[in-house]
């Protein structure tokens, strides 16, 4: 199996975030990612919040859910970010979909409890956000892995295989000036081409990504 892709969900999802959110001033990266997890039809959408963090992304990825009849867990670092969190989201969203996941003993053993994540969200200004894109228990048909404030840790060298488990098939990442910056990865179905595979026949393509400009430049080898 893989992701399929619907412009028609993406686009109900994208519309209703932008009535949700109306009252949210920031630059459109809740209505991307709601059209975006809703449009790859997310069954398990999975995002970190903490104490004073925006909401908005937050009811995007609610309303993704609502249209997709999937699960939305927000995972939040201690009890006063769980009482503040299901406060302020009260009666914003109207679905049953979110639930609210306090960090236990580790980051691993929490989400050892969410297997078949296909949509992932963490905000890269939170130290603790490679252990979760690392521990993260991935759909076998493939996920969108997305990372908040990219631009900001954009000089801290952090790359995506670096964090994937061995053997993770990246389709595509991209880096997308919305917001304070999102990087983003299409991890493929499993059962497809390996990364071993590919190093047995490297790609004659050198891709860069300016983290600035969201520019994106390919050079050609030259053996």
């Amino acid at each position: 199996m893989k992701l399929v892709w619907s412009p028609e969900t993406a686009s109900e999802a994208y519309i209703n975030t932008v009535r949700s959110c109306k009252s949210y001033k920031e630059s459109g990266v809740a209505e991307f990612l709601s059209a975006t997890a809703a449009g790859w039809n997310a069954r398990l959408i999975v995002e970190t919040w903490s104490r004073g963090d925006p909401l908005a992304t937050s009811v995007g990825l609610a309303v993704a859910a609502s249209h997709t009849c999937g699960r939305h867990v927000c995972i939040v670092p201690d009890e006063q970010s769980r009482l503040e969190y299901v406060s302020a989201m009260r009666g914003i969203v109207t679905t049953e979909a979110t639930e609210v996941v306090v960090v236990g003993e580790s980051v691993e053993n929490t989400m050892e409890e969410f297997p078949g994540v296909d949509f992932l969200v963490v905000d890269s200004k939170r130290r603790e956000f490679v252990k979760t894109l690392r521990f993260a228990k991935l759909s076998n048909k493939g996920a969108v892995l997305v990372c908040k404030n990219a631009a900001q840790r954009a000089i801290s060298g952090f790359k995506w295989h670096d964090v994937l488990k061995t053997g993770t098939r990246v389709v595509r990442s991209v880096f997308l000036p919305v917001g304070s910056g999102l990087d983003m990865v299409h991890v493929g179905a499993a059962g497809g081409n390996q990364r071993g595979d590919s190093r047995k026949h490297p790609s004659r393509w050198i891709r860069h990504v300016d983290h600035l400009s969201g520019e994106e430049h390919l050079f050609r080898r030259l053996n």
